[in-house]
């Protein structure tokens, strides 16, 4: 995004608006509808996608930088670490019942 000749990073501006816009939509998906839970699960988990993407090239400037792909490597890395610590943490969770 561009900055305006005072510095001033609008940005991050619409950034966070879209940010809040996207919050504000799930919590209305939770609160005002009737459909299943499954349903509301999906587009909540499809917003929070959407809203981790926008962060990421709003506010971390995953875009700048000389290398790109070293900012890809770093966002693989950290996905499958989240991968490798939330499926550790079901599997410990859902198979200590059997002990």
């Amino acid at each position: 995004m561009e900055k305006k000749a005072n510095g001033f990073p609008m940005g991050h501006v619409y950034g966070l608006v879209l940010s809040l816009l996207l919050t504000f939509l799930a919590a209305g998906v939770v609160l005002k509808t009737a459909l299943s839970f499954p349903a509301v699960m999906a587009i909540i988990g499809t917003l929070a996608i959407l809203q981790a993407a926008l962060q990421l090239f709003m506010f971390m400037h995953v875009t700048e930088g000389e290398d790109g792909k070293t900012n890809l490597i770093n966002i693989v890395y950290g996905v499958v670490c989240a991968v490798i610590i939330v499926a550790g943490s079901v599997w410990v969770l859902t198979s200590g019942h059997a002990h």
